[in-house]
């Protein structure tokens, strides 16, 4: 939801730096790498020293990388196969140093086994709803719904543990945490749901012929 909604105007802001980054022989897979490592030392790095707030700005910051090497692409005319591959794959490594990197945080020095807990599963769930996406399209389906989708969970994380960082009681980051795995397992039977819905209506259709 919030991918289709701000899509246009994060098109419009990051364009003008798109066609520079190009002008100076930036490629859009360097910009797609160098966002994910940036995002990896926010995830990995700052979260299990426990700089929270920074550690989200910096996530943050280069999670852009994203919107910005899409419209690289687009420009160049190179929207294909291999761009949305690296771009996919390069995603769930992202995804998982976020969380990786607070449940690392909270398992030791942040002593709050409950938000670890709550992270481990976010991570594991988000994985289950981006792959059943892959896995639908792969076969021919489509499964791009649900209310959990990818901006909306990080969105959600980053600003929650980053506020937590400045002083936000930790049971809000813990209460955030259970309704994002809520809402990923809602999303997961969502597409599941609609995987099955295109799957019956082919089979009636090869039956009928």
């Amino acid at each position: 939801m919030l991918n289709r909604h701000a899509r246009g105007f994060f098109t419009s802001l990051f364009t003008p730096l798109a066609r520079w980054l190009l002008r100076i022989g930036v490629s859009p897979d360097a910009v797609t790498i160098a966002g994910t490592l940036g995002v990896i030392l926010g995830g990995l790095v700052l979260y299990p020293l426990g700089y929270l707030w920074w550690g989200s700005v910096v996530v943050a910051f280069f999670a852009f990388s994203d919107v910005v090497d899409g419209i690289m692409a687009r420009l160049q005319g190179r929207s294909g196969g291999w761009g949305n591959f690296l771009d996919s794959t390069l995603d769930r490594l992202a995804d998982g140093a976020i969380f990786a990197g607070l449940t690392i945080w909270f398992f030791t020095s942040g002593e709050d086994p409950a938000i670890a807990t709550a992270a481990v599963v976010c991570l594991v769930l988000g994985m289950v709803v981006s792959y059943a996406r892959a896995k639908a399209e792969s076969l021919g389906y489509q499964a791009s719904v649900g209310i959990a989708e990818r901006a909306e969970r990080l969105a959600s994380v980053l600003l929650i543990t980053g506020l937590t960082g400045l002083g936000l009681p930790p049971v809000v980051l813990f209460g955030t945490l259970i309704i994002l795995a809520l809402a990923s397992v809602v999303t997961i039977v969502q597409r599941m749901a609609t995987v099955r819905r295109q799957a019956m209506a082919e089979a009636d259709g090869a039956a009928a012929a």
